[in-house]
């Protein structure tokens, strides 16, 4: 007859409506409908009991969900169902206390059988009992359970929000790099706005709970004294009746309505303390807190310790105890197995792989400065008593780059088993520059005027500057001091004779990359100077040789501003790099006036005669960059005798004077003076700073 009816003319389909109502979007609506109509219609007890069975099955339902979940994100609906269950639980309260108010003189049975037992359970026959447990439970909701709940999610939905645009552009950037496409870049994005308007709707959603444990304390405290008066004054019960049949129902009802309340305020809290954690939360608790043996070993201790307390029960804390330790042992247990397994995989793998053989352009490599040392001055490098020779090492580079604006290349210490015991050797680009032999265990003793009275020891050349020398016990070194010998270890032999060939051969090793790392290091102004004037005028390998050129005559190149000016003006004029050289060695004026200074101030010179100047100048021969000195070799040889007798009259009254000679011969001079009288300072004229003091040591 139902589909006969008629609407408008049309048949009336009943199934077509059922499978329309039972669609999820109505039912859900349905449902909350019933729930407010709960509000306002009375409920029988069978159907209350109905309905609290429902609650408290699906607050276990939900707080299961919550354990098994991987991602807090996969109970994204979280909040919408924490509401409905908290209107479910509020609508239930409404309905007993109708019950409870309406039926409660009637007995424990008024408000439904699920109340009654609950009330008799936790009651046990004293009603101030029930309400204690009453107000516990209330309490642990209240203030532990949902109060740590709501600050964590308050929490977690600002620093959600805080790191959303971090994280956006994280995902920009993978996508622009291409490690992901558009289709996973537009997942993340959907990821994170989820997790964002989740932990947002947890913090609002938490105070949905802590209204919900107030509701019932409201409740409760309602439905006593009301219950009390209508008992009393209106159904005309006695109050101790009233109050048993009264407390009874009421703190079963509010126990009835806790205890889901409490579940689904756990289920919050493990929802939202999830964050981070990986996989279901008994195996990543189980993962994290049973699997660390150094705990599990001070756990079994502690409960050991615990059960030998006079008093203590012995049964629960060694049972405790033993399974800890035993917990332990399997875990020290499985990790040696797991690294005897690593070890194996390893050692296996490595027995796996091919022998490679270095590659040959390794062997093309060249050590700019090397030290070898023999098996018996090893020692050296492992110093513990003074300092090591690294040590010194780092102290001489410094000293150098302090001294000469020069950056002294890494130095490589190594052994040589060719070498004796005792021998080192010093090597400048694989070309051996220096070597000697020390004797570890004792000192030397030097005594540069040879006028120091003899001492037992055994006698050298000391290898540096080829001075007579002694080494000498210990026990000879105060005593050496005492009568004028200079007395020095053997470790510090090395770094002097290091030291000395570094000096010598500063112009060999200062490369092209050194100079242009100089330049790098220019402030701002110098900087546009080296713009203007490469590679118009001089090329950076120009400014090396010029660089060279000074660092040859141990000429300090700090002041590199300074040469970088005296470049640009020479080289506007000439690019024969020895007419730049000797300009900038003439803006240096005062700087080489003060190295070689005496100790009153004065600058000892020895002045080149007129004769001498005129016989170089008329010996000069081509023009430019290919001029030369051709000097014959009788003159040459008078020239040298002629030198070493006016230095060695300087000599013999304590002066090292410079020799003096006019700009256009100094560079000549001196590189014929370099060829037996290294040690000899060479200046022009030019090179005179006008304050400078000048004292005449003698004539050539």
């Amino acid at each position: 007859m139902a589909q006969a009816a008629t609407l408008n003319n049309e048949p009336f389909d009943l199934n077509a409506f059922t499978k329309l109502f039972a669609r999820g979007e109505y039912a859900l609506g349905l449902g909350v409908m019933a729930l407010v109509m709960m509000l306002i219609i009375p409920i029988p007890p069978f159907l209350l009991d109905f309905l609290l069975a429902i609650s408290i099955t699906l607050s276990v339902l939900i707080l299961m969900t919550a354990l098994l979940i991987k991602k807090p994100l996969e109970f994204s609906a979280f909040p919408t169902v924490l509401l409905l269950a908290t209107l479910l639980r509020l609508a239930l309260n409404i309905a007993t206390t109708r019950l409870i108010l309406a039926h409660g003189h009637e007995g424990p049975q008024a408000a439904g059988n699920i109340i009654e037992v609950f009330g008799g359970f936790v009651m046990g026959g004293n009603f101030v009992i029930g309400v204690v447990v009453f107000i516990i439970l209330i309490i642990v909701n209240f203030v532990v359970v949902t109060k740590g709940s709501g600050r964590i999610a308050e929490v977690a939905a600002r620093f959600t929000l805080d790191a959303m645009p971090g994280k956006q552009m994280a995902i920009d950037a993978d996508l622009s790099a291409g490690m992901i496409n558009e289709d996973e870049a537009r997942k993340r994005r959907k990821e994170l706005e989820g997790e964002s308007n989740f932990f947002g709707a947890m913090d609002g959603a938490s105070k949905f709970v802590r209204g919900d444990a107030m509701a019932g304390i409201l409740i409760t405290f309602i439905n006593i004294i009301g219950g009390m008066i209508i008992g009393v004054a209106q159904e005309g019960i006695s109050f101790e009746e009233a109050a048993n049949s009264y407390t009874l129902l009421t703190v079963g009802d509010g126990i009835v309505s806790q205890i889901p309340a409490l579940i689904v305020s756990i289920a919050a809290g493990m929802l939202v303390s999830k964050a981070g954690v990986e996989g279901a939360a008994d195996k990543a608790i189980g993962i994290q807190l049973f699997t660390n043996p150094q705990g599990l070993a001070m756990a079994a201790l502690m409960a050991g310790f615990a059960g030998l307390l006079p008093g203590m029960p012995i049964i629960p804390f060694f049972a405790l105890a033993g399974a800890a330790g035993y917990g332990a042992y399997r875990g020290f247990r499985k990790q040696r197995e797991q690294e005897a397994t690593a070890m194996a995989e390893t050692a296996a793998t490595q027995r796996a792989k091919p022998i490679q053989e270095p590659p040959i352009q390794d062997s093309l490599a060249v050590d700019e400065i090397k030290i070898e040392l023999g098996f018996g001055l090893l020692g050296f490098i492992n110093e513990t008593s003074g300092r090591k020779l690294t040590d010194q090492v780092k102290a001489v580079r410094r000293q150098v780059a302090s001294e000469f604006g020069f950056v002294v290349p890494q130095v490589r210490i190594i052994d040589n088993l060719e070498l004796g015991s005792e021998d080192y050797r010093i090597l400048i680009k694989e070309v051996v520059a220096g070597r000697g032999k020390l004797r570890p265990q004792f000192h030397l003793a030097m005594d540069a005027s040879g006028s120091g009275p003899p001492i037992p020891g055994e006698k050298i050349n000391e290898p540096v500057f080829g001075l007579p020398a002694v080494w000498i016990d210990d026990s000879m070194k105060e005593n050496a001091t005492l009568q004028g010998y200079t007395v020095v270890d053997a470790a510090t032999v090395l770094t002097t004779h290091f030291t000395e060939l570094v000096k010598e051969n500063m112009a060999e090793l200062l490369s092209f990359g050194s100079v242009k790392q100089l330049i790098e290091d220019l402030p701002k102004p110098q900087s546009s100077l080296i713009n203007d004037i490469t590679p118009q005028q001089i090329t950076v390998s120009g400014i090396q040789r010029v660089l060279q050129n000074l660092l040859r005559e141990r000429i300090s190149i700090r002041d590199f501003g300074t040469i970088l000016e005296a470049i640009a003006e020479a080289t506007s004029a000439s690019t024969d790099l020895l007419s730049v050289t000797e300009h900038v060695r003439t803006r240096l004026a005062r700087q080489l006036c003060n190295a070689h200074l005496d100790p009153s101030g004065a600058l000892p010179i020895v002045a080149l005669s007129p004769n001498w100047e005129q016989a170089f100048a008329e010996s000069l021969v081509g023009a430019g960059a290919d001029r030369q000195l051709a000097l014959e070799p009788s003159r040459l040889h008078q020239f040298v005798a002629d030198l070493r007798n006016a230095f060695e009259r300087a000599s013999q009254t304590g002066d090292s004077p410079v020799l003096l000679t006019s700009a256009g011969v100094r560079p000549y001079v001196r590189s014929l003076v370099e060829r037996f009288r290294p040690q000899t300072i060479v200046m022009s004229q030019n090179e005179i700073h006008p304050k400078a003091r000048l004292r005449s040591a003698g004539a050539v």
